[in-house]
Parts: C-alpha cells; sequence; structure tokens
C-alpha cells in the first residue's frame, strides 16, 4: 500500500530532504583527486550528526558507512574505504538521512578532474532522466509513466538504463512501496495522488544494462566494466505538480 502523506508530514521530509541538500553541498569541496571515499564518508556523516540527524544507510542492513561512493563502473551501493579519486573518474554519491522520525534520500553523480566526453555526456544525460521523470510525478498519472521517461531518454541518448534495481516510496522507513523501475511502457501501474513521497532514482549505463555484484555483497558493477551514473531525488506529488524535496 502505497501511503499518503499530511501536510504536515510532509514538512517533516521537506526538512530532512534540506538537510540532506546541505549535506552535499558541505562534501562538494571534497570531491577533486587524491581524496579517499572514506573521506568523503566521514565528511558526511559529521555534518548530518552536527544537525541532530541519522545516517539512514548506516547500520541498514548491515552496511558500514553513511554514505555509499560508487567510482566509474560500480553503478550503486559502493563502499566508501581508502579508495583515491583519480582525475578522470566520475563517482556517485548516495545519502540518506534520518531526522525527527523521517528519511529523505538521493544520490548525485559527479566528474572528478577532467573527464571523458562520454563520461560527461553519461552524467548529463542520466540528471535529464530524472528531471524528466519528477515531471511526469503528477496526480492522475501512472507510475509507470515515469519508468517510462528515464528509459526513453536514456535509449535514445544511446545509453542503457539499469532493470535489476529500482526507486522506491520512502518515509518513515528508508524503503517503502511503491517500487519504481527505470523501464516499462507508459501508462500501467499505480495512479499517482496527492502525498505520496517517492524517491526517483535513475541508473544509466554507458554500456549494457547487466550488472553484478561484488564479494562484498553490496557493491553493483556493471557487466561490461563501462561507467555508470545515478542520480536521485526524492519527491512529493501534490495537486500543484510534483515538489522536489531535496534540492
Amino acid at each position: 500500500m502505497i501511503a499518503i502523506r499530511s501536510g504536515t508530514e510532509l514538512e517533516e521530509i521537506r526538512r530532512s530532504g534540506e538537510l540532506l541538500r546541505d549535506c552535499f553541498e558541505a562534501i562538494e569541496p571534497l570531491l577533486r583527486p587524491g581524496v579517499t571515499t572514506g573521506a568523503l564518508d566521514e565528511a558526511a556523516e559529521r555534518f548530518i550528526r552536527s544537525r541532530g540527524a541519522i545516517p539512514s544507510f548506516k547500520g541498514y542492513q548491515g552496511y558500514p558507512a553513511a554514505i555509499c561512493a560508487s567510482v566509474n563502473e560500480q553503478v550503486v551501493h559502493g563502499i566508501p574505504g581508502p579508495r583515491e579519486l583519480l582525475d578522470g573518474d566520475i563517482v556517485g554519491v548516495d545519502i540518506g538521512v534520518f531526522r525527527n522520525g523521517w528519511h529523505a534520500d538521493a544520490s548525485r553523480t559527479y566528474p572528478i578532474g577532467a573527464v571523458s566526453g562520454t563520461a560527461r555526456r553519461l552524467i548529463e544525460v542520466t540528471r535529464e532522466a530524472l528531471d524528466l521523470a519528477i515531471g511526469e510525478a503528477k496526480a492522475g498519472r501512472r507510475l509507470s509513466d515515469l519508468s517510462h521517461a528515464v528509459e526513453r531518454h536514456a535509449t535514445g541518448n544511446g545509453f542503457s538504463v539499469v532493470r535489476s534495481l529500482v526507486g522506491h516510496g520512502i518515509g518513515r522507513r528508508m524503503h517503502e512501496e511503491p517500487q519504481i523501475p527505470n523501464f516499462g511502457a507508459p501508462g500501467r501501474g499505480p495512479v499517482l495522488a496527492a502525498g505520496m513521497v517517492l524517491a526517483i532514482e535513475p541508473m544509466v549505463n554507458e554500456g549494457t544494462h547487466e550488472v553484478f555484484t561484488l564479494a562484498d555483497n553490496w557493491t553493483f558493477v556493471t557487466a561490461d566494466g563501462k561507467l555508470s551514473a545515478h542520480f536521485e531525488d526524492t519527491i512529493a506529488v501534490t495537486d500543484g505538480g510534483p515538489v522536489i524535496l531535496t534540492r
């Protein structure tokens, strides 16, 4: 069942989203060659806790860190550690916060130094795919309208969308109904209604859509070793259209 949130509850999620937005701004100066993904994680956790919130990911089903930092062919759930970011890398940073009983979740993919034209285009198309999906998140539309918008834009630009991982509802729990695939025909699935809160997250690959998990049981990587980008925002469906809670 998809939860419908009251105005007061939406305001609480919005405040979690604002904290998350501020966290991204706080760590962005660190996104440069020579900085480790572990240093990003430490900075993000320190910031979140300084604002009286908790990192949603840390300890979730045993996950060991506050953020996910996925580099190059890593799609999502990369565990931060001693790996240094290099000139030409791209890194997807996924962060969740839990504040006053409510979660917010977002991801950004960043170029590190001078990246290839393909990497820059992949980042751009993935960000655009997210914006297009958000634009479909209107009361009365169908859930698969969002999915179709992502797939149409990604494949229309020569990339592929990951099929085995999905976006999700969010609120009291980090992962709630519904699941939100990034592919499919339009006009299917639940009808969207005002008060629904969704974490929409296109995962777009340079090559094949196929992925597998590393031995750490967390990190997803592309099957062909090519690049992947990931963008995510938490949004609210309202009578006036979609409202982005994490920007």
